[in-house]
């Protein structure tokens, strides 16, 4: 794990719930789990400050890292997406994006690209995404600023159920995706007997909870969360969904009183 990765899985699944904040100390104390230097530890935050993604403040004589309300946004977004996937019946309706971007402004498509496949679009041609579920507005808002960007947006039905599912191969990397999810589970499923029996504690439940969440999270910003009737045979989604949901629940409780102690207050 990246030491950058390293500390957004840190807020977004421990320090967010302890008002967004850490101590330095208390953060270097967390990263040392991970044999991450005092040193890089202080250039990684020094970079998201400038960035925009934590702000500091002094008391006395230390430095207090906190989120600021664009990083609060980040990780309510993920946690949505990672946590909230969809469990209604399909409407049999496709929600399309059209967008337009002049050539000359090719960082800012590649954003709308990137926040396209974050809401789980998937293109059906360069300039076509679409998905089951209604989150255009979601996008329209993201870049509401930006004139240059032209979006039209509809709403459309195939011929049938065949056409779908041919739609939905060639939006998205199935196969491979569902590859993917059978190698995380040979990793965690033989590990989830540990989990619920409680053996491990300390650094140890923190170490292995944090790789659970580094290992599945890019999963659901890859998985479009389709409906079952337009998911490949014997698809290894919903299993690995299950499996991590149980792993992550049953290493909470160790992991959480180690974060506790580590980055308590008193000296």
């Amino acid at each position: 794990m990246k030491p950058r990765s390293l500390v957004f899985d840190l807020f977004g699944d421990y320090l967010r719930y302890r008002g967004g904040e850490v101590r330095l100390r208390g953060l270097v104390a967390l990263m040392g789990c991970f044999d991450v230097p005092e040193a890089t530890v202080r250039v990684v935050v020094t970079r998201l400050r400038k960035e925009g993604w934590l702000e500091s403040r002094r008391e006395g004589r230390e430095t207090i890292y906190a989120l600021t309300p664009a990083a609060w946004k980040l990780f309510d977004e993920g946690r949505a997406r990672i946590f909230d996937r969809v469990r209604a019946p399909w409407d049999g309706q496709w929600h399309m994006v059209l967008y337009t971007v002049p050539e000359t402004e090719r960082t800012l498509r590649d954003q709308l690209r990137k926040k396209l496949a974050w809401w789980g679009f998937g293109p059906l041609s360069p300039g076509v995404w679409l998905s089951p579920h209604n989150r255009v507005e979601q996008v329209k808002a993201e870049f509401v600023g930006e004139p240059t960007i032209q979006l039209d947006v509809f709403r459309s039905r195939s011929t049938g159920l065949r056409s779908d599912r041919d739609i939905a191969s060639r939006a998205w990397d199935l196969k491979q995706l569902d590859r993917d999810y059978a190698d995380l589970l040979d990793v965690y499923r033989p590990r989830l007997a540990d989990y619920r029996a409680g053996r491990l504690t300390g650094a140890a439940a923190l170490v292995e909870r944090t790789r659970l969440i580094h290992d599945y999270r890019l999963f659901p910003f890859r998985d479009p969360d389709l409906p079952p009737e337009l998911l490949p045979e014997g698809w290894h989604g919903r299993l690995a969904d299950e499996i991590f949901l149980e792993a992550h629940g049953f290493l909470r409780p160790a992991a959480d009183a180690f974060v506790d102690e580590l980055t308590a207050t008193s000296p």
